[in-house]
């Protein structure tokens, strides 16, 4: 354990943080989930599926009535990702989840209120397991079904850098309220000296507060990538037995792509285990798995 000297316990004594200005820390939550899609009443069938954010209606000043990410300030004392954790169990009453640190925002004027930095984390959750509550400082909190649009791409080549700008459009639609929210985002991609910087513009909003559009993009693509590389992020959206078939369909969901059944089957075997139950009518009903708890 690290002890300090008598030289340095002197120059703590007469140093003064104050002397420094400092921002406010908050954390804000992207808490994802594959939830049935509604309209599906065949009963023979398993539902189909649906990639879905949380949003909560501000009921405070800035951006009152804006739709906005879960979150809070972090409170004295308090470590950032105890924050994120607080903040998702008032929104949600989810007390354990996939959270993994997604990104930090603290560009100069993203918050009207002073300097403040966010520390984002990225929620994975299974829906059927809990309720969605409004907290202190929303009117409300709705599910939102998301889709990201990558409308175009353009680069810009130099001698010693190259720069991708990648145009998105999110779309995000609640059922419950028949409301639509769609944001464009412009994605800076620099490579330079053998490595990259991503940064990202808002071009166009649609009534989500503060630059929650930009953190909400990052997260998403970040959920991606994981999938990519890692087979294990998709299970924290499911129950503890599934189908193969809804495993492949949240995969699909996440990736945006459809994927060859045979080759996603091979390569999942082995992170999953059979059980004896079976789930949906009809001639054929679906075998059910579980984790292989040795896999993960």
């Amino acid at each position: 354990m690290y002890k300090c000297s008598k030289e340095e316990k002197d120059y703590l004594a007469h140093y003064n943080i104050n002397e420094f200005e400092r921002p406010s820390v908050a954390t804000d939550i992207v808490v994802f989930s594959v939830m049935d899609d509604k309209k599906e009443e065949n009963y023979r069938k398993m539902a189909n599926k649906e990639l879905k954010v949380l949003m909560i209606k501000r009921a405070n000043f800035p951006y009152k009535d804006a739709w906005s990410l879960p979150g809070g300030f972090c409170r004295p004392g308090e470590d950032v990702i105890d924050t994120a954790k607080r903040e998702l169990f008032l929104q949600t009453g989810i007390r354990r989840s996939y959270l993994s640190l997604s990104g930090i925002f603290g560009e100069k004027d993203r918050d009207p209120r002073g300097w403040i930095i966010s520390d984002t984390y990225m929620a994975l959750v299974d829906a059927d397991k809990y309720e969605v509550r409004s907290g202190p400082g929303a009117w409300e909190s709705r599910w939102f079904k998301i889709c990201v649009r990558l409308i175009e791409t353009r680069k810009d080549v130099k001698e010693d850098s190259v720069v991708v700008k990648n145009d998105y459009e999110i779309e995000l639609f609640s059922e419950e309220i028949s409301l639509t929210l769609r944001e464009r985002i412009i994605e800076y991609k620099e490579f330079k000296e053998y490595h990259e910087s991503v940064r990202y513009k808002i071009v166009d909003s649609d009534n989500i507060a503060f630059d929650h559009a930009k953190i909400l993009l990052h997260s998403f693509l970040k959920l991606q990538s994981e999938t990519e590389n890692d087979y294990r992020i998709p299970f924290d959206f499911l129950g503890e037995t599934f189908s193969l078939t809804q495993l492949q369909q949240t995969f699909e969901l996440i990736l945006g792509r459809e994927l060859t059944t045979p080759n996603f089957r091979r390569k999942i075997m082995p992170m999953v285990i059979e059980t004896d139950t079976t789930v949906g009518g009809g001639h054929r009903p679906a075998k059910l798995f579980k984790r292989n708890i040795e896999a993960f």
